[in-house]
């Protein structure tokens, strides 16, 4: 089971998706369609000609040409350029399940609470707070926002009136969210109807890759259309954000992004165009990633702000698609390198140690979880007690723990008489289905869950974008291996055990 915060997450993620179940987040229809279909739009201001277009680039003779991208509409103009801070008076209006309304402030794919207020009869107001340009969240629960919204202090006053409480779109006074949640629909629809022909592609691969094609083309029709409805704002900015206008060659893919507007980093705009880079230019090859990790470094290296942001993500991507050894590239030379990362904060560096503490050698973050019967399970307590202790991430609706678990029981019950444990940590929120699922595979270990799935701080605390996932911690609590499938801690336990 995956949980995916983008269209795609890496190259390698598409090929484990054959055989895993999957969760796509809700904003996975901000991202950049897969490929670059050419196609005209429909705006007097779009591209006449849907063939790429050779232009030569400025200097030698024996620079390389860069091809335009048909598909490529810029959505900056002077009155939304770069970055803008203010003041702007928040509220609204909500079918109440909480207490509390809750301000995120976002970076990328992460989130921070950076504000709340209660909920009274219905309304919330956050009175005036002071923001930047771009995309934030809210949401009646401090895990995760329900809803993205954009706050831009060109409009000091945004009321947002949500009809239910999944907040999926709102009748509001601001243009940037009118715009915004209009797009999302027409491109969420869109989207879901990539991804069910995905699912048909099967044994019938050129025609569904056509449709596909012709889809990815209306996704950016959609795109143009709402830049032409919303000119000078930051979702026409984003969108634009969304097609490189250079798709030639490699040192040009990034040329038409503005490296000083910090309002990127409150957007996927960066994530989603590094993952394109790296998708369209390292061949799937560990030194084609390596040559697209230098290049994209030496794009944003201008701008301290941007370049943690662009690091962290490349990161955090090849450790969630398991390409440790390029995470440590990126950790050797760019993020603990005494030169390059001289001038990076310290909050990258924690952010790097927490991908650190994942690997093998390294102790993970202790967790204290309530199992069925609600007593708390300590992490660290329960490995001291053992000479080997298996974690398993899974829950009751993953196809692949259900092929796993039968496995697992025998061997778990080999191997407990001789200083092995277990503990299931469950991403499941209903208690039903995980008693339900714990009792039908008869499993004899501890399992615990916060019944918050994929919002649970431990899936956070561990990385965790799939299950089943595995980490075998030794007495002291240090990862000693992280097997892919059941056998591989068997066949390690014989040797030890």
């Amino acid at each position: 089971m995956y949980r995916l915060t983008s269209l795609t997450m890496w190259t390698t993620l598409c090929l484990a998706l054959l055989t895993s179940c999957s969760h796509s987040d809700s904003n996975a229809t901000t991202s950049a369609p897969a490929a670059q279909p050419s196609v005209q739009a429909t705006s007097t201001e779009a591209p006449s000609n849907p063939a790429a277009v050779k232009v030569p680039k400025q200097g030698g003779p024996q620079e390389v040409s860069s091809l335009i991208n048909p598909n490529f509409k810029d959505g900056t103009n002077d009155a939304n350029r770069g970055d803008k801070s203010g003041k702007v008076a928040l509220s609204g209006t909500v079918k109440s399940i909480g207490q509390w309304m809750y301000l995120f402030e976002t970076e990328g794919r992460n989130n921070a609470v950076v504000d709340s207020t209660r909920i009274s009869n219905g309304a919330f107001d956050f009175g005036e707070i002071t923001v930047s340009r771009g995309f934030y969240g809210l949401g009646m629960k401090s895990g995760k926002p329900t809803t993205r919204i954009i706050l831009n202090p060109d409009e000091p006053a945004v009321h947002l009136d949500y009809s239910n409480n999944r907040m999926t779109s709102a009748q509001t006074n601001s243009k940037e969210n009118k715009g915004w949640y209009a797009y999302n629909g027409a491109a969420g629809a869109i989207n879901n109807g990539i991804r069910a022909l995905r699912k048909k592609r099967k044994g019938n691969e050129a025609a569904i890759d056509a449709q596909i094609k012709t889809k990815e083309g209306e996704l950016v029709l959609v795109q143009h259309t709402y830049i032409n409805l919303n000119p000078g704002t930051y979702i026409a900015k984003f969108l634009g954000w969304q097609n490189p206008k250079f798709i030639g060659e490699r040192g040009s893919f990034f040329n038409d992004l503005d490296m000083t507007d910090n309002s990127m980093v409150r957007s996927m705009a960066l994530p989603d165009r590094i993952q394109s880079f790296m998708r369209t230019f390292s061949g799937g090859t560990e030194s084609g990633f390596l040559s697209c990790i230098d290049l994209v470094k030496a794009s944003v290296e201008e701008n301290p702000v941007l370049l943690e942001f662009a690091l962290y993500n490349m990161l955090d991507g090849f450790y969630n698609t398991g390409k440790e050894m390029i995470c440590q590239y990126i950790l050797d030379n760019y993020i603990f390198d005494e030169d390059c990362g001289a001038n990076l904060s310290d909050v990258i560096r924690q952010r790097a140690e927490g991908i650190i503490n994942l690997q093998v050698g390294k102790t993970p973050p202790n967790f204290r979880i309530a199992n069925p019967n609600g007593q708390i399970v300590d992490l660290r307590e329960y490995a001291s007690e053992h000479a080997y202790t298996l974690v398993m991430f899974w829950a009751s609706w993953c196809h692949k723990c259900e092929q796993e678990i039968p496995n697992l029981v025998p061997m778990y019950e080999d191997f407990s008489t001789r200083g092995f444990g277990m503990i299931g940590v469950s991403v499941d929120q209903n208690q039903a289905a995980w008693n339900g699922a714990i009792a039908n595979n008869n499993t004899p270990w501890e399992n615990v869950s916060q019944l918050m799935g994929w919002d649970a701080p431990v899936t956070d605390d561990f990385k965790i974008t799939q299950t089943p996932t595995y980490f075998l911690l030794d007495r002291d609590g240090t990862i000693v291996l992280k097997p892919h499938r059941w056998f591989e801690t068997r066949n390690f336990l014989k040797g030890k055990l």
